[in-house]
């Protein structure tokens, strides 16, 4: 599963996988290559049904500078079906992510630009490093950021993507967080001790909790109280209540017990 020239794959004994982005003498740029090998790395992770959770990483000095000047050079010179089948690539890309199953967790450290903000929108979760720095760079080069604007205006809300999209200014880390688009920042020094401890957080949870409650929230995330929410809502309880995973978390919650998950991760 890790047969990538561009990636690396990594599963974690305890039950995760780490997906890192492995071009850090071009910070990690995106080009056809990596798009292509992000989708297969996604599939093999979602066919990979042991797996808790995902995290997204960077190597090097950046998470991601967006995309690769060569690539985008290369990319003018094509025609409008060509553009489109790119396009179509990098949305698959978006789309997969955002519909994994699995909880997933960016940590962002140096330059996040362009695509790369399309990556952790579509993440459940993010942290990153206080001296990180963000930006929607593409009308600079006379582009949008067409693909990933339903991710980030989900993450940030519209009247920011119309900010940060419009002017293509860069904002910090704080001020990701501030908008929602990091959940939490760490001094550089802090970060990998910031995500051992995001790692043993998740481990905590059922796997098949954390699972069903990212589709119970891809029902809810309209706000919508309409008969059907409702009844999809109280069908989700019920169904999870009488699961394995439901019914062992609930004995061990009763007995005053570790549940098997927390367990067997500890022997694992």
């Amino acid at each position: 599963m890790n047969d990538f020239s561009t990636l690396e794959l990594q599963h974690d004994p305890r039950g995760f996988a780490t997906l890192w982005l492995n071009r850090p003498e071009k910070n990690n740029a995106f080009n056809a290559q990596m798009i292509r090998e992000l989708i297969l790395a996604l599939e093999a992770v979602a066919s990979a049904g042991t797996l808790r959770f995902l995290l997204i990483r960077g190597r090097g000095k950046h998470f991601c500078a967006g995309a690769d000047l060569a690539w985008m050079q290369q990319s003018a010179q094509l025609d409008f079906n060509t553009n489109l089948d790119d396009a179509r690539e990098l949305a698959e890309l978006m789309y997969s992510l955002n519909k994994l199953k699995l909880p997933t967790l960016a940590v962002v450290q140096g330059a996040a630009y362009g695509g790369a903000l399309g990556l952790i929108s579509c993440c459940d979760l993010a942290i990153g490093t206080e001296d990180a720095q963000f930006c929607l760079s593409e009308v600079r080069i006379g582009l949008t950021p067409a693909v990933i604007s339903p991710f980030v205006v989900k993450a940030i809300g519209e009247r920011a993507t119309r900010r940060y999209a419009l002017t293509a200014e860069r904002f910090d880390a704080q001020r990701a967080y501030e908008l929602g688009l990091l959940s939490e920042t760490c001094a550089a020094a802090e970060l990998e001790q910031r995500v051992a401890h995001w790692i043993d957080n998740l481990l905590l949870n059922s796997p098949q909790a954390m699972r069903a409650c990212k589709d119970l929230l891809r029902e809810v995330a309209h706000g919508e109280t309409t008969t059907a929410v409702r009844r999809y809502c109280e069908n989700a309880i019920a169904r999870i209540r009488v699961s394995g995973e439901g019914q062992e978390g609930l004995r061990a919650f009763l007995e005053k017990r570790p549940p098997t998950w927390q367990t067997q991760e500890s022997h694992s």
